[in-house]
């Protein structure tokens, strides 16, 4: 799933082609691309037309378009594989498209929302005085939010009895990080995926969360980390930073720091990877 980097491409694409701009029409052409959004596709398409779209804003890896002059924003749920493109008019309709929203204006492009598995949509929430849409208000900032309240963070970190990884993916926490990102920051940091936060030092946990700033602004430089088609931006490019993973998707190949074959081992539903000499598992106390 996408990840903040993969998030803040497609959000930085909106602003370029979307903001700004004022809905036409919308088309909701599955409904399961708007089944967070109770009221249906009709309800959705009606309170969305009219409606001028703001400057795309992000917490972690969630997109929302605010709507200019209405307490209301448009949520975007990528899923697994979601993708808001930006197309000609003309274009030929997607094979998976969902939603397509056109505007008032001379423009000749629209909105499309793309998605070949339908674990994501779009969907209509009102919004808090901190301009975030309802339903994520309990999601805390990422380590790039210039808000980012570092202190509060590591305290908040030790104080968890829970593993490190499981920490970083947390989004009542830190925001942003997830299963790729959190393996690559945890082998810069030369930490095992199971450490217990309460064992981390301060200096530790701020080394830890240096790298996990530094992993995110990597991926976001090269436009994130794509493995297939199905992330792109909105311009439909894929990004680049799978070239550049140290640690996940790498399994058996050797670490770039030591040569040891990297391993991956099954965890909550997915999968991490580590060396397992670079990153020691931690001592387990009878």
């Amino acid at each position: 799933m996408p990840e903040l980097p993969e998030v803040e491409v497609v959000r930085r694409g909106l602003e370029r082609w979307v903001a700004g701009r004022t809905v036409d029409a919308v088309e909701v052409l599955h409904p399961r691309a708007v089944r967070r959004h109770p009221a249906g596709g009709a309800d959705f398409a009606a309170r969305l037309a009219g409606g001028t779209i703001g400057v795309p804003q992000r917490r972690g890896k969630y997109l929302w378009l605010p709507l200019e002059g209405r307490d209301l924003s448009v949520l975007g749920h990528l899923g697994m594989s979601g993708q808001l493109l930006v197309q000609p008019e003309d274009a030929p309709d997607e094979k998976h498209l969902r939603i397509r929203v056109r505007f008032k204006d001379a423009a000749g492009t629209e909105l499309r929302f793309v998605d070949q598995r339908t674990f994501g949509g779009l969907s209509l929430h009102d919004t808090t005085a901190d301009g975030l849409p309802d339903v994520i208000a309990h999601i805390a900032r990422d380590p790039l939010d210039p808000l980012f309240d570092e202190d509060a963070y590591l305290r908040a970190l030790r104080a968890r009895r829970t593993t490190v990884k499981r920490a970083l993916l947390d989004q009542s926490l830190i925001s942003g990080v997830g299963n790729i990102y959190a393996d690559e920051a945890l082998w810069r940091s030369r930490l095992h995926y199971e450490r217990p936060t309460a064992t981390l030092t301060r200096p530790r946990s701020t080394e830890l969360l240096g790298h996990v700033r530094d992993v995110l602004n990597a991926a976001l430089t090269v436009g994130g980390t794509s493995f297939d088609s199905l992330y792109v931006n909105v311009n439909g490019e894929s990004g680049y930073f799978d070239r550049s993973l140290d640690a996940y998707g790498r399994e058996d190949e050797p670490c770039r720091r030591c040569g040891t074959a990297i391993r991956r081992r099954p965890w909550m539903n997915r999968s991490s990877y580590f060396c397992p000499r670079c990153q020691r598992p931690p001592r387990v106390v009878s």
